[in-house]
């Protein structure tokens, strides 16, 4: 589903006008061939790379949205490991005029099954990449990546990492 239900009836009330959100970036990896692979999702709308990302639906726990995210866009089952960042995005605005803007939950993921594909419309690639083969990413998506890599004990709070 590329935008829930609850957003749409907000957007029939309040136009463009900037939403607060509660999203998350969804880090999945897997052993490769050559080291380390990270899942990602090709944008339909951007045509740009990143990790999978989604809105937490209303009630709906961080980790439960993480875990439905890499299904619905990506029709790959993965098990969440842990919290390894939490921050604020810039404002997001949509082709549409649409503007949001997320507190982010980055988590860390396991592959379990399922070869990557796009799963849901929002995406028209999904795949496996090594550490050392990483496409270009925005400057959000590649920071959240840079925090994945690092793969810290502790859960980074705030600004984004330096490259």
């Amino acid at each position: 589903m590329a935008t829930p239900d609850f957003i749409l009836d907000l957007r029939s009330r309040i136009g463009t006008r900037m939403l607060w959100l509660s999203g998350v970036t969804v880090g999945v990896h897997r052993p490769g061939p050559g080291g380390t692979e990270w899942l990602l999702v090709r944008n339909a709308e951007t045509g740009r790379w990143s990790p999978v990302t989604g809105i937490i639906d209303p009630g709906e726990h961080p980790y439960q949205a993480a875990v439905r995210e890499v299904a619905e866009e990506a029709a790959v089952d993965a098990e969440i490991e842990r919290l390894v960042w939490q921050d604020i995005t810039d404002v997001v605005t949509y082709s549409n005029g649409d503007q949001t803007q997320y507190m982010n939950n980055t988590f860390r993921a396991r592959w379990v099954a399922g070869d990557p594909r796009p799963a849901d419309g929002e995406n028209v690639e999904a795949a496996f990449f090594a550490e050392s083969d990483l496409p270009p990413m925005s400057a959000q998506h590649s920071a959240a990546m840079r925090v994945l890599l690092a793969d810290a004990p502790e859960c980074g709070l705030g600004a984004i990492p330096a490259a």
